[in-house]
């Protein structure tokens, strides 16, 4: 019974990350359009990094959760 428990942490865990990897899509992808469209000089340059910087990470926080779920060990101990 206490493995069920476990993988039912692990799919929460699991959804937690990909709920933060879509709100930093988000909000990386309205950095980037306004940075290309609204902002002008230096503050266009810096929204423009950091929503690259916002939605890499956002790819790495998903890339973890995917690989956690596919390599995970369901073997009953």
């Amino acid at each position: 019974m206490a493995a069920v428990g476990a993988g039912g942490d692990r799919s929460a865990a699991r959804r937690k990350r990909l709920l933060l990897a879509g709100l930093l899509a988000v909000v990386g992808l309205i950095l980037l359009l306004l940075g290309l469209t609204v902002a002008n000089g230096a503050v266009a340059g810096v929204e423009v990094v950091l929503a690259l910087l916002l939605l890499i990470g956002s790819y790495a926080i998903q890339h973890v959760a995917r690989r956690d779920t596919l390599y995970r060990d369901e073997r009953p101990r």
